[in-house]
């Protein structure tokens, strides 16, 4: 049954937002991705590095298939070795930026979820004497002495940020890992469009794991599909008060469309022409390299598949505040559906 997309996409991104899924360790969230792509799909299924799949027929079901990619996964730490005085020191999964660390509620996945609190682990003195902080400088203090902690967490036992999400004025939502969970929020949002939408072509919706670690799930997905073209969903820079003339994209101003040669330029301006025709406000954004996502990979599988890039706005990514609109999730899912909706039966033209 079709959905009010707005209530669907705030539903599932403040859901999604606050659930644990480090790289290499989404597993815990298939039985969520299950109860949200289920009922708009024809089916789903997965895989065993952990991508999950959501499959919506089309009229001329298994003679094209159209590819959407977002990642399930999320960054965070790994702990390296407990110190004397009970302390877990830690490495980074992904790219966080550890200047937003200090101070942070932590959940550390040892026996049972244990909370913990980011710290200095070197003198106040000696941290003073650089102007930043390195990941070498904090430690996670759960509360206990080293032979407590010993029993407790192993080398090896990975972390997360513990934050959940918060609904800010403007349908503005904040939080962690909305890179790249608000990313799949806009699959579910495209797959509910399309319930009332005629559409050629197979639609395969991809959470993909592994992006932040080197775009693993992207690679393998691709592989298993090979679709006839796709468009990865993902996260761009929204303008914040420090960030100037180094970033175009604005939060609230619309889908973010890449071009360059990391794109196919066919589906970048069926993309934009979709856009124009159904009135979605959207925004360019020039990439003159590889972009750093999903698409990136997907574009190289095979033999090459026409490979475009879809991107939402958001502030302060590799945060724990991540901010978005809801409104821009929303209109991400419904250029995705309008797209595909517009795809001849014919692709050869390619």
């Amino acid at each position: 049954m079709l959905r009010n997309s707005f209530e669907l996409a705030r539903e599932l991104t403040c859901s999604l937002t606050e659930m644990t899924g480090v790289s290499g360790y989404e597993q815990g969230l298939k039985t969520t991705l299950q109860d949200i792509f289920a009922p708009l799909s024809t089916e789903t299924f997965s895989d065993f590095i952990g991508n999950f799949y959501a499959v919506k027929k089309g009229e001329h079901s298994g003679k094209h298939s159209v590819m959407l990619a977002a990642h399930i996964d999320e960054i965070g730490l790994m702990i390296t070795h407990i110190d004397e005085r009970g302390f877990l020191h830690f490495a980074t999964l992904g790219g966080i930026d550890q200047r937003t660390l200090l101070y942070q509620e932590i959940l550390v996945h040892g026996k049972g979820d244990l909370r913990g609190i980011v710290c200095l682990g070197s003198s106040h003195k000696d941290s003073k004497k650089r102007q930043t902080l390195d990941i070498e400088d904090l430690v996670i203090d759960i509360g206990l002495n080293d032979a407590a902690a010993a029993q407790m967490v192993k080398p090896g036992d990975i972390a997360s940020i513990k934050r959940g999400p918060l609904q800010l004025l403007n349908d503005r939502i904040s939080g962690k890992a909305l890179d790249d969970r608000a990313g799949v929020a806009v699959l579910a949002v495209c797959l509910n469009e399309l319930m009332g939408m005629k559409h050629q072509h197979d639609v395969v919706a991809v959470a993909t794991v592994q992006e932040e670690v080197g775009l693993r799930g992207g690679l393998t997905s691709s592989e298993r599909l090979l679709p006839s073209l796709a468009v990865a969903v993902d996260v761009t820079h929204a303008q914040t008060l420090d960030t100037k003339s180094q970033v175009s994209a604005e939060l609230a101003k619309g889908p973010v469309i890449s071009l360059g040669p990391n794109i196919h330029p066919w589906v970048y301006a069926r993309l934009s022409d979709s856009a124009q025709q159904n009135r979605i406000v959207c925004q360019r954004q020039a990439v003159p390299g590889a972009t750093g996502t999903d698409a990136r990979v997907i574009q190289l599988t095979g033999y090459g598949i026409p490979t475009g890039l879809v991107s939402i706005p958001l502030r302060y990514m590799h945060t724990s505040v991540e901010t978005a609109s809801l409104q821009d999730i929303v209109e991400c899912g419904k250029l995705l559906a309008y797209f595909i909706a517009s795809l001849p039966e014919e692709l050869e033209e390619i």
